[in-house]
């Protein structure tokens, strides 16, 4: 029962309570460290009702030295603490990283334009909170009452005095948490939706410089902007009373902590090494409250970020692996799929179906906004299903592990994107691969002659994005990614809409190549002249096969019923050329 019941916590949860241990270690060091901080005061109490009084130099000497020893184990504990925690938030990222890269990978595909890297943020926050001063000031609030429980055996007023100002305290801390939680989450909301927004607009930096749309935008980031900081100006002044608020009033407690103390000295009720005492523990008492308070910005980003990546873990769970299939042949079929974008229930394909064999190749041509590219991201695996199946050698694309499936996949999309590194890298997909794979790979697509008329040839960095190529240079390297391996299924999304003449006579030898090589390509396209290398023709129009089967048969189908989507796309590309 205890192992079901902890599957059905949030999983971050359960990776936290693998840090179990770790905290229960600093717990234990906080015990003694608090207990250590009663050092201080009885130091006082002795100094004042017994040195003064038998006014003995070794009497001081010796408490002075137990005293100092005990300062310096105290320090150790504290030091000792502070590195465990350390650890621990170690420990807690190494294990969150890999399942974190993994949910906000999967959450990518999900969300259309990419998603966000505040997931990274939110970890930091976590781990910072987890390793500041924040959560010591909660492993030591708990030993609040051993404070005042000391104070009350040295007077029961007060003891009382004591109780009274820690509920004041609480009561400051608990004010903090209500009055500035919904405007702080506000703040840190529109921060986000800032940060997101210049983004966006610096990934488009081109388009807004050349057509002139700077000041708007910057209009619109500042007008953001300062939401932002009026959100952040309005919760911290409010942050900023309380806490404010809770430090003078702790000041003030341990002053008349002092004053009272006097009083009972005068009725004969205490020592006057006792107020020293109380006024050093009141003001112990009242330190984690204080600090909570102070820290509440740190701790309300904590439990934001900590909601967030629960919402995370939760929403992509980690995915189980598959039985080990066999590598595949090819063989494609579709079945009835029923599809739509994540996250929406309005179907862009309707009941989709074809069959590829291994050695064929598939043209899908449509006009714009048929659901070509949606078929691409169907068949890939990256959008689900609402009905229907995508099979490749029977079985469905999800029963094989990524892992597994990926170096027999071979994907160039409509958008090139290359990363960081060198071209030898793009190409190699970032593996461990022999030179002579990658330059195969590039021959294999026509773009070994162009790799080395680069500055560096192979081993030329291509910057952020493939910034320092061309983006016909970009699509000629991707095609070499794409037909890197031994790949058994390659699917090319308008390959050639950055080739010149000779890049598309390579394209078109490429494909010559693969089928002959047995495997399966489909190509997406708006121009006519690859068409020829296939041996089959998918129309679509509005998410619906128009027409499907042999190319020349539904050539001949789209032109005696004045074929639209095809006549739409040669004029299209026609307009391209021109």
């Amino acid at each position: 029962m205890k192992d079901a019941s902890r599957q059905d916590q949030p999983e971050i949860k359960r990776i936290l309570q693998g840090a179990k241990s770790g905290f229960v270690a600093v717990g234990v060091f906080s015990m003694f460290i608090n207990l250590l901080m009663l050092v201080q005061p009885f130091y006082m109490l002795q100094v004042f009702d017994r040195v003064l009084r038998s006014r003995s130099t070794e009497t001081l000497l010796f408490l002075s030295l137990v005293v100092l020893g005990l300062f310096i184990l105290m320090g150790i504990l504290q030091f000792i603490r502070s590195r465990i925690l350390v650890r621990v938030g170690v420990s807690l990222d190494e294990r969150l990283g890999e399942r974190l890269f993994d949910a906000m990978f999967r959450n990518s595909l999900r969300q259309r334009g990419g998603g966000s890297p505040q997931a990274i943020d939110d970890l930091s926050n976590v781990r910072q909170f987890l390793t500041g001063p924040g959560i010591l000031a909660l492993f030591d609030a708990p030993w609040m009452p051993v404070y005042l429980g000391v104070m009350f055996l040295f007077n029961t007023w007060l003891g009382l005095y004591g109780v009274a100002c820690t509920l004041i305290i609480g009561g400051l801390t608990w004010a903090n948490e209500v009055f500035t939680r919904a405007p702080l989450a506000k703040a840190n909301e529109a921060n986000r939706n800032s940060r997101r927004f210049a983004g966006d607009n610096l990934r488009n930096a081109e388009v807004i410089h050349a057509m002139g749309m700077e000041p708007a935008v910057r209009e619109r980031w500042l007008s953001r902007q300062a939401r932002t900081i009026n959100g952040q100006a309005f919760a911290s002044d409010r942050a900023g009373v309380f806490s404010n608020a809770s430090r003078v009033f702790r000041f003030m407690a341990q002053a008349f902590a002092y004053g009272i103390g006097a009083l009972l000295v005068l009725q004969g009720q205490m020592s006057g090494g006792m107020i020293i005492a109380c006024a050093i523990l009141i003001g112990r008492a009242l330190a984690p409250l204080d600090q909570i308070t102070g820290a509440w910005r740190q701790i309300q980003q904590a439990r934001e970020s900590y909601g967030r990546l629960s919402q995370l873990f939760d929403g992509f769970p980690e995915q189980p692996r598959h039985t080990s299939l066999p590598a595949p042949q090819g063989s494609l079929r579709l079945a009835n799929v029923l599809a739509a974008p994540p996250g929406t229930r309005t179907p862009v394909l309707r009941g989709v179906g074809l069959n590829v064999e291994p050695g064929e190749g598939l043209g899908v041509i449509g006009p714009s906004a048929a659901g070509k590219s949606s078929l691409v991201r169907v068949i890939l695996g990256v959008w689900p299903l609402l009905n229907g199946s995508v099979r490749l050698d029977g079985a469905d694309i999800d029963q094989y592990n990524r892992d597994e499936i990926g170096p027999y996949i071979g994907y160039l999309p409509q958008d090139i994107e290359l990363f960081e590194g060198t071209v030898s890298q793009n190409i190699a997909r970032f593996g461990e691969a022999t030179d002579e794979a990658v330059v195969a790979a590039a021959k294999l697509a026509g773009a070994h002659e162009m790799i080395l008329q680069l500055p560096d040839g192979y081993d030329t960095a291509v910057g952020v994005g493939g910034n320092t190529l061309s983006a016909g240079q970009r699509q000629r390297i991707g095609l070499a990614r794409a037909l890197f391996g031994t790949p058994r299924l390659v699917i090319l999304d308008e390959p050639n809409s950055n080739l010149d003449d000779a890049g598309e006579q390579a394209l078109t030898g490429a494909v010559e190549r693969l089928k002959a090589q047995g495997v399966t390509v489909l190509v997406v396209t708006h121009r006519r002249s690859i068409l020829a290398q296939m041996d089959k023709l998918l129309v679509l129009q509005q998410g619906q096969v128009a027409a499907f089967g042999a190319r020349e048969e539904v050539l001949s189908r789209l032109q005696s019923n004045t074929a639209q989507p095809l006549r739409v796309a040669g004029n299209q590309q026609n307009k391209g050329a021109s």
